[in-house]
């Protein structure tokens, strides 16, 4: 039996979700292969950059032609915004087009690493919750940043594992278990992954979903590497509920050596 089959759903702000893989919507060649990717994945959350992806104009092509609503959340994001005025803006926008009142919260601090702007990000995420907004804001891995967004009311929050898009993998499974241990909301481990062992770790630390882009988007066949992070995040997350086996310097023989001659 399946672990979601036991009834092991994530679950934010009260709304139940079946995957722990959540996929971002960008870099893809065309909306055919995002939407082939999508549905290989196994994702039922979907987050598109407002600034980047047509969402919100009906008049041109427009992504959310080739997602079913009633099969995937869209989860809006503010990729691309520097200033807490236009992360605010643009989550405004999305929810008055009526995607979401659900929001991936990003207020990018510098050009080039586009590590999270902390303090931009806190402001902005207090004027949303404010106005109603579930705010799941992408973070550093610092725990006491990550406590502060808990504290003002963010549901779930949502640590980087290295710099968007870099492929880097987990920089510091150390801040990434103490952020687990500090919050008691889940855990999305967000950006850095680059391959299907990355998502695995990052379940088996205990983290409660991945959410990635670029490596899936940015892989040789990204229809091939969805599939392979599906069953990677399955995997990890059912090896943390299972519960690895300690590591011992010496070895330990598999076969009990009582009673042999």
């Amino acid at each position: 039996m399946r672990s979601e089959d036991r009834g092991d759903r994530l679950i934010i702000a009260g709304r139940e979700f079946k995957s722990r893989l959540w996929v971002g919507t960008g870099k893809y060649k065309d909306f055919i292969e995002t939407q082939k990717a999508i549905e290989v994945s196994g994702a039922d959350v979907v987050t598109v950059a407002v600034r980047r992806v047509n969402i919100t104009d009906r008049s041109k092509e427009n992504l959310l032609d080739y997602l079913d609503p009633k099969k995937y959340t869209i989860l809006p994001n503010t990729a691309g915004c520097y200033t807490v005025e236009d992360a605010v803006r643009y989550a405004r926008l999305a929810r008055a087009a009526g995607v979401s009142d659900l929001v991936k919260l990003e207020v990018i601090g510098d050009e080039r690493t586009l590590f999270p702007d902390t303090a931009g990000l806190i402001e902005a995420a207090k004027i949303l919750i404010q106005e109603g907004f579930i705010v799941l804001p992408y973070t550093n891995d610092d725990p006491v940043v990550a406590k502060k967004l808990v504290d003002i009311g963010c549901p779930a929050v949502m640590p980087l594992a290295a710099p968007i898009g870099s492929g880097l993998g987990i920089r510091n499974p150390y801040n990434l278990k103490i952020i687990l241990e500090t919050v008691n909301v889940p855990v999305i481990v967000d950006a850095g992954v680059g391959t299907a062992s990355d998502a695995a770790l990052a379940m088996e630390y205990g983290a409660d979903a991945v959410l990635m882009n670029t490596a899936i988007a940015g892989a040789k066949d990204p229809i091939v590497m969805a599939e392979a992070m599906k069953y990677a995040v399955h995997a990890g997350r059912l090896a943390y509920k299972a519960g690895r086996i300690p590591r011992k310097l010496y070895a330990t023989a598999s076969s009990p050596i009582e009673g042999m001659l």
